[in-house]
């Protein structure tokens, strides 16, 4: 099921008085939640994901974008890359099926665009606070269980970020996003490998798929790389385990066929395939050990 979002339609222009001050907003219609106020604040980033992650599910009916339809997203998105959120790109958004809420996010404080398509065509989230210098994705949302939390705390850590949610669980037909490229998803991810954008993908293992282990980190399809032996130093110095690519067998958990990870390096872009153990993700406690290193190495 996938969650509604508030959304404007422009009937009339009315000024209403809230108790925070006087916001113009554009006519609602009738069947529309009303605008928040301090006694109905929106839902935080928090609840918003993790209730459309436990909606997911994989006998869903889903129906992935045409080539130019992937190709209007990305157009229509792309104003989000440079803190532009004005109506007009609510409105085009609107007309591919998406709409597009502005908050502050409690945790941070900063201001956020929200993005969530009614055709399950994904979530995405953009810091507003600079333009997007760095994404997170998470492809895999209550399929690998908690990633869509994880994503969120790794965006928080690095301001001028983009978060990238699948709009899909990973078994719906044609629906796994790391490993197809006519996606909505994978559409804004490849705009983001051309403009150079570091990408950091979120996902999950059990622990006896890779015992001893916490986290394996991969340059996906790329070559290893000063910013990724970076990390995974900081990684293993917070005291987590680690298994890193190319140093030896990490259980085929390197996502050497992930799709974004492929267009990521055909640009020479730096992209980082992040393996997490179910024992990691199930303890917040150990997130800071694992992203501070990769926010500090993606924010210097």
């Amino acid at each position: 099921m996938t969650l509604r979002t508030r959304h404007w339609i422009p009937i009339v222009t009315v000024a209403v008085a809230l108790v925070a001050g006087v916001a113009l907003l554009v006519g609602i219609s009738g069947d529309d939640p009303p605008p928040p106020t301090p006694d109905n604040p929106p839902p935080s980033l928090d609840d918003v994901l993790t209730n459309f992650a436990a909606g997911l599910r994989p006998d869903a009916s889903y129906k992935p974008p045409t080539a130019d339809e992937r190709n209007d997203v990305v157009n229509a998105l792309e104003p989000l890359l440079n803190q532009d959120a004005g109506p007009q790109v609510a409105s085009s958004l609107r007309s591919l099926g998406f709409t597009l809420a502005v908050e502050t996010d409690a945790a941070t404080g900063r201001q956020y665009a929200l993005v969530r398509s009614d055709r399950a065509w994904g979530v995405y989230v953009f810091d507003l606070s600079k333009p997007v210098g760095r994404a997170v994705e998470v492809p895999h949302p209550n399929s690998d269980l908690r990633t869509e939390r994880m994503g969120l705390a790794l965006f928080r850590a690095m301001p001028g970020s983009v978060l990238l949610v699948s709009g899909t669980h990973r078994r719906v037909e044609r629906g796994d996003v790391a490993h197809r490229t006519d996606s909505a998803f994978h559409a804004l991810a490849a705009e983001l490998a051309a403009r150079k954008v570091p990408q950091v993908q979120v996902h999950g293992f059990h622990d006896d798929s890779l015992p001893d282990t916490d986290v394996v980190i991969s340059p996906g399809a790329g070559k290893p790389s000063s910013e990724i032996r970076r990390m995974a130093d900081g990684i293993r110095d917070d005291g987590l385990s680690i298994c890193r690519s190319g140093e030896r067998e990490c259980g085929k958990l390197e996502g050497t066929r992930n799709e974004q990870g492929k267009v990521a390096a055909d640009h020479d872009a730096l992209f980082v395939h992040l393996e997490t153990s179910r024992s990691v993700r199930d303890d917040e406690q150990l997130w800071p050990k694992l992203f501070k290193p990769i926010a500090d190495e993606l924010t210097k």
